[in-house]
């Protein structure tokens, strides 16, 4: 059996990280999540907490190819030229392929399916639902706020958007970029899990 890494991109509050926890568990394989994080604070030295809130979070940073292109080992540039969000997004990238190298298991988010495309077998998945059910979600089972939950759950949703388009160059919610689509409000999340399953089982062989 090959090393395949599946990834998952996620609206919030479509349940893409219960989906993600529930068919590594199933599939007896790492889930990696917010795990990514703390790899990330060792081999950078940037703080936990700081990454944390750093995430998604774009300031002013140096043209998309030289971030795309940039390695410790090149002498060209320094880490310090960088900004800081810049400097997060490559700590992470970082982790994830180390994540990877080590073998098969699930990936959520930070644009991993990007990271790793080229030297990786990936399975790469996006999770969608209706903005109502992702509000009821949000609220019943994340633990936000009632009050003005809808714009909450876009506004996260644009920020992971131009997150991806920042660093990957590509639109976040095109099913071009994606192996499978699958919207977890009309099909539920195990049907998602059984899916990806499937079809990871079909990779495989």
């Amino acid at each position: 059996m090959k090393n395949l890494i599946v990834t998952i991109s996620r609206q919030y509050g479509s349940g893409g990280r219960s989906i993600g926890q529930q068919l590594a568990k199933e599939l007896g394989i790492p889930f990696y999540d917010k795990e990514i994080i703390d790899l990330a604070a060792k081999e950078s030295g940037l703080a936990a907490d700081f990454i944390r809130g750093q995430e998604q979070q774009l300031t002013q940073s140096l043209l998309f190819s030289i971030v795309t292109n940039f390695t410790s080992n090149s002498g060209a540039f320094s880490p310090n030229m960088l900004s800081l969000s810049d400097q997060v997004y490559l700590a992470e990238a970082k982790a994830i392929r180390s994540l990877a190298d080590k073998g098969s298991c699930v990936i959520v988010g930070r644009c991993a399916d990007w990271v790793l495309e080229k030297n990786y077998d990936v399975l790469r998945v996006y999770i969608c639902a209706p903005l109502e059910t992702r509000c009821k979600r949000a609220v019943e089972q994340y633990g936000d706020k009632p009050e003005g939950i809808q714009k909450t759950v876009q506004n996260i949703d644009k920020q992971r958007a131009r997150y991806c388009q920042h660093y990957c160059d590509r639109a976040w919610e095109d099913a071009d970029n994606y192996d499978l689509c699958l919207n977890s409000g009309k099909i539920g999340l195990e049907q998602c899990v059984a899916i990806i399953k499937d079809a990871y089982g079909e990779l495989n062989r």
